[in-house]
C-alpha cells in the first residue's frame, strides 16, 4: 500500500473507510475526508476536508464540478464530430468494501444501438478511499471491442477536471517557478476583460482584484511537459487547504516525456490529462478502426487534500504536496487496485543497460549517454514514440554514465528508444523487447551514433529539442503576466511574443553572421510571419551567412537542421541564390502543434538531413536562406532546434 499518508498537515481522526449507499449518492468517509458520488453516474459531487462541506464548486450543478470525459469523433459517414461528452455512469457496483479500503465502480457500456450518441467505448470508472488516506484515488479502464459493428472512432482527448470553489481557491501551483494569486473567472468575462488574439487569452482590464489590471490570463501559460507534471494545485488560504492533483506515473500518459499538457487554470480548475492534441496536432489523437480491440487503464491517480495548523503559513501546502507526490512515486504500482487490468509489481519486468554515444568528430573513444532519454514504447520506427498515442510507455532517466534502469512495466512486445540532450536525432535498439512477469533483462552496452558524415564547420543553437536557448524578447508592456517577469526558465510563456519579430525586424529579416552573431541574442526563438502595415502577414526569410576558405566543389557537404516545432508552416532552403526557383530543399506544408500561440517553446521534433553540393558554395562569404513563406496566419510559423554545416568526409 502507498505509505506515510500522513493526514495533511493539520490533525484530524481517522477511522475504517465507511460506505453509505443512497438512492442517488454514494458516500465513502474515512474519518479524515468525505467523498460523494452521483449513482450511477459516478460524477464527483462533493469532497468535505476539515472545515469545507465542500471543496468543490456548490454555485456548479452537481455534473460541473468533477467528472471524467472525452471528446471524440466517428470515423465514418455519421458526422459526429468533435463531441464533448462527461462520462454518465449507467451501473453502479461495489467492488471492495472492507475497513481498510472501499473501492466502487461506476460503468458504462456501449453497444451498437448507442452508436452516434456516445463515444464507443466500454468505460469502467473507479473511485478508491483508503484507511488514513488524505485523499482519494481514480482510474477507469477503455475498452474498445474487437467486434465488425464496433464504430471507427478517434479519441481527441480524455481526462479528468475538478471545479474548485472560487470563493476560496485562490493560489494556484504547479512549478516552484509556477504558483501564484490567480485571477477570478469573473475577471475572464466580458466588461472585465478584453479577448486577445484568440479566446484562451485575455486582457484583464476591469479584474474583482485591482492588482491584477493590466495583466494576461490564458490558461495555457501553465502548462507542463509530462516528465514535470507529477503534481499540481490550489491552495485556500481560509481555512488554510490544499487540494492537488498527483500523478505517480507517465505509463499511461501519452506522448513521452515532453508532451506538454494542460493543468490547472483560472477557474479555479484542477485538470488531470492523459491524451490530448494539445503541442502536438492530430498526429497525438488515437484512431481506432472499425472492430479494433483496445483497451486501456487511465490512472490511478491521486487527489490529494492537506491542511496546516492555524498560524502557518498555508503557502507551505505546495511543499508538502511535492513530498507527497514523492512517497506516491515511490508505491508505484499501487497494490490496492481491484481491477485485474492493472498489474501488481509481480506482475511486470524490468530492463536495464548502458547507454553510449560514438561520434568520432568529438571524441575517439565513446562518451557516456549523460542524460539521455531511454524508454519502452510500441514498436516503431526510430522516434515514433513521440506520436505514439493508443498504447502504454515507460521512461527513465541514464546517470551521469549512461547507465538507465526501467521499472515495473507491463507485459507485452516493445522497443527501446532513447535520445540525447546535446546530440542530434533518434535511438532505436535494433531487437524488439518482451516483457514477461518478474523478468529483468539486462541490455548490455548499446551505441547510439547519432548523425554524422563530416566536421562540424559551423553549429547554431543546442540540439535539446527546445528553442529555448535563442532570443526570447521582452513582451508588450500591455500585455504581461508578472509571473514569467525576471523568470527566464519561463520567459518564452509571455502573451503575444510573435508580434515583437515585425517589431524587431520591420523591414528586412533576421541575418545571422557565424562567427559574429550569438544565437543567444541575434537569432529569434521563432520563424513567423512579419505584420504589415495593413495588418496582413507576409513570410519570411533568414539568412545565414558564413565563410569558407576551401571548397571541394566535388564533394557533398551536409546541412542537418533540427525544428522543435512547426505549425502549418515550410522550410525553403538556397544556397547563394535567394531567387531560384527551384529550393535546394523543402520540408513541405508540415506541423500542426500550435506552440507559438500556446506559448510553448517545442511542439514535436522534426529532424532534415540535406546534403548540399559543393559545387553551390564559394571560397568567401556563402549565405544560406531559409524561407518560410506562409502567411495566412501569425503563428504558421518554425521553431529551430539545432542547425549544423559538416564538410566533406575526412
Amino acid at each position: 500500500m502507498p505509505g506515510n499518508h500522513h493526514e495533511g498537515l493539520g490533525t484530524m481522526s481517522s477511522s475504517g473507510v465507511k460506505l453509505l449507499i443512497k438512492d442517488h449518492h454514494v458516500v465513502i468517509d474515512n474519518g479524515i475526508l468525505q467523498l460523494t458520488l452521483s449513482k450511477p453516474g459516478g460524477l464527483v459531487t462533493g469532497v468535505q476536508y476539515n472545515d469545507l462541506d465542500n471543496v468543490l464548486e456548490i454555485l456548479n450543478h452537481e455534473g460541473n464540478r468533477g467528472y471524467w470525459d472525452v471528446v471524440w469523433s466517428a470515423l465514418d459517414e455519421s458526422g459526429r464530430k468533435g463531441v464533448f461528452e462527461v462520462i454518465n455512469a449507467t451501473t453502479f457496483k461495489v467492488i471492495v468494501e472492507t475497513e481498510e479500503q472501499v473501492e466502487v465502480s461506476f460503468s458504462r457500456p456501449w453497444d451498437p444501438s448507442l452508436k452516434g450518441k456516445f463515444a464507443p467505448i466500454n468505460i469502467d470508472k473507479r473511485f478508491v478511499l483508503l484507511h488514513g488516506s488524505s485523499g482519494f484515488y481514480t482510474y477507469a479502464i477503455y475498452e474498445h471491442l474487437g467486434y465488425e459493428e464496433w464504430q471507427a472512432f478517434s479519441l481527441g482527448e480524455t481526462r479528468i477536471a475538478f471545479k474548485l470553489r472560487k470563493d476560496k481557491f485562490h493560489y494556484m501551483a504547479v512549478a516552484d517557478d509556477r504558483k501564484r494569486f490567480m485571477p477570478m473567472p469573473d475577471d475572464r468575462l466580458a466588461g472585465r476583460a478584453q479577448p486577445l488574439a484568440f479566446q484562451e487569452a485575455v486582457s484583464l482590464i476591469n479584474p474583482v482584484v485591482p492588482e491584477f489590471k493590466g495583466e494576461v490570463d490564458d490558461k495555457y501559460q501553465y502548462t507542463c511537459e509530462n516528465r514535470d507534471l507529477m503534481v499540481h494545485g490550489w491552495i485556500s488560504h481560509d481555512p488554510p487547504v490544499g487540494f492537488w492533483q498527483i500523478t505517480p506515473s507517465n505509463e499511461f500518459r501519452s506522448g513521452g516525456p515532453l508532451k506538454q499538457n494542460l493543468c490547472s487554470h483560472v477557474g479555479p480548475t484542477c485538470l488531470s490529462v492523459f491524451v490530448g492534441a494539445h503541442y502536438a496536432g492530430d498526429d497525438q489523437v488515437p484512431k481506432f478502426g472499425q472492430g479494433e480491440q483496445w483497451k486501456k487503464v487511465f490512472g490511478p491517480v491521486f487527489i490529494y487534500l492537506n491542511s496546516v495548523m492555524n498560524g502557518q503559513d498555508p503557502l507551505t501546502l505546495w511543499d508538502d504536496a511535492k513530498r507527497q507526490m514523492i512517497v506516491e512515486v515511490n508505491s508505484w504500482p499501487y497494490s490496492f487496485p481491484a481491477s485485474e487490468d492493472f498489474p501488481k509489481s509481480h506482475q511486470r519486468g524490468n530492463v536495464r543497460g548502458k547507454l553510449l554515444v560514438r561520434d568520432r568528430y568529438i571524441h575517439n573513444d565513446d562518451m557516456p549517454g549523460n542524460g539521455a532519454y531511454v524508454g519502452l514504447a510500441p514498436p516503431g520506427d526510430a522516434g515514433s514514440w513521440q506520436r505514439e498515442c493508443k498504447d502504454y510507455q515507460f521512461w527513465s532517466e541514464a546517470d551521469c554514465t549512461g547507465d538507465f534502469s526501467l521499472n515495473n512495466i507491463r507485459c507485452g512486445e516493445y522497443n527501446l528508444y532513447a535520445w540525447v540532450p546535446g546530440f542530434l536525432g533518434d535511438y532505436k535498439y535494433h531487437l524488439p523487447i518482451t516483457i514477461t512477469p518478474g523478468c529483468d533483462i539486462n541490455v548490455g552496452n548499446l551505441v547510439y551514433e547519432p548523425p554524422r558524415d563530416g566536421p562540424t564547420l559551423w553549429e547554431i543553437g543546442i540540439p535539446d529539442r527546445s528553442a529555448a536557448e535563442f532570443y526570447v524578447p521582452e513582451p508588450n508592456p500591455k500585455y504581461v503576466n508578472q509571473l514569467f517577469v525576471n523568470n527566464p526558465k519561463s520567459n518564452f510563456r509571455q502573451y503575444g511574443l510573435w508580434e515583437r519579430y515585425g517589431e524587431l525586424y520591420p523591414y528586412d529579416d533576421l541575418v545571422f553572421i557565424v562567427g559574429e552573431s550569438d544565437y543567444r541574442k541575434d537569432w529569434f526563438y521563432a520563424q513567423v510571419p512579419r505584420r504589415k502595415e495593413d495588418n496582413s502577414y507576409e513570410g519570411t526569410t533568414w539568412q545565414i551567412k558564413f565563410r569558407l576558405e576551401d571548397v571541394k566543389r566535388a564533394a557533398s557537404y551536409k546541412l542537418r537542421m533540427a525544428l522543435a516545432g512547426a505549425t502549418l508552416a515550410e522550410v525553403q532552403i538556397r544556397v547563394n541564390d535567394p531567387n531560384k526557383v527551384r529550393p535546394l530543399f523543402t520540408t513541405g506544408l508540415i506541423g500542426r502543434d500550435n506552440a507559438i500561440a500556446r506559448h510553448g517553446i517545442h511542439g514535436l521534433y522534426w529532424l532534415y538531413n540535406i546534403d548540399v553540393p559543393g559545387s553551390l558554395l564559394v571560397e568567401g562569404e556563402n549565405i544560406i536562406y531559409l524561407k518560410q513563406p506562409r502567411n495566412q496566419s501569425p503563428f504558421q510559423g518554425i521553431m529551430y532546434d539545432y542547425i549544423r554545416l559538416e564538410g566533406p568526409q575526412n
